[in-house]
């Protein structure tokens, strides 16, 4: 049974994501490390949910099994209504390269490409025509605020822009659910409020569905939903030292 913290606003959308009875263990034997533990919750469409928890609490694990980068080892995880380990691995494909988008902390953009280049380059991949990538890149970059900056290499934009633009990018295929780890860890204070702007705005008029691991109580308070993880296990209540708005 899930155990959730609402934070507001109420999301009456259709489930895009369950998780039933989902466990995932690294190792075996007396070194096996249970990461996530019998975790059941539902992901309603357009919903901003946040996964809080400490360091080595599981939530990490939890968004990559939600997000089908990783196999559970009990339980299973349901994309609209489908088992995702019956899916065939071309299916997996299509489906991070068009229905789910994802944001790491480090960015992961290619030093070498432009923030327009890293944007188009999943179109590129995925074998958009040309005027159709240069439309969409330059149309979600001006989205997050990055029109100005699309020629501007990686090194030459600030941790908060480069955040941006790895927004874009996972945006630009035109995602039913975005996943983002840590999306303000590597940053200061006023840009991880601006950041967290951006992902709620994304909620709001994309109608997109965000999921976020975070240790960010600015990130986690503008949610919809708040889902504490301790020791691989949904918990009770806020994580320690919060308090319920």
């Amino acid at each position: 049974m899930s155990v959730e913290q609402h934070q507001g606003d109420t999301v009456s959308g259709h489930t895009v994501i369950a998780t039933e009875e989902v466990s995932r263990v690294f190792g075996s034997g007396d070194t096996a490390v249970t990461a996530v533990n019998r975790v059941t919750m539902d992901v309603r469409s357009g919903e901003f949910l946040a996964l809080v928890g400490r360091s080595g609490s599981g939530k990490t694990t939890l968004l990559n099994l939600m997000a089908g980068l990783d196999q559970p080892t009990n339980g299973k995880v349901v994309f609209n209504g489908r088992d995702l380990a019956a899916f065939a691995e071309k299916e997996l494909v299509e489906l991070r390269r068009h229905k789910i988008g994802f944001i790491f902390q480090s960015f992961g953009l290619i030093p070498l490409l432009s923030a327009y280049e890293n944007v188009e380059l999943p179109l590129h991949i995925s074998g958009v025509s040309w005027r159709e990538r240069r439309r969409r890149a330059i149309e979600t970059l001006h989205l997050v605020g990055l029109g100005p900056r699309a020629k501007h290499r990686p090194y030459e934009l600030s941790g908060g822009e480069q955040q941006r633009v790895a927004i874009a990018r996972a945006l630009v295929t035109g995602p039913e659910v975005l996943f983002a780890d840590e999306p303000t860890g590597e940053l200061d204070t006023v840009t991880g409020i601006s950041i967290s702007t951006i992902l709620k705005d994304i909620v709001q008029h994309l109608g997109v569905t965000v999921v976020v691991a975070t240790h960010d109580p600015t990130l986690a308070g503008i949610c919809h939903r708040v889902v504490t993880m301790a020791d691989g296990k949904l918990t009770e209540g806020l994580p320690e030292g919060r308090t319920e708005r």
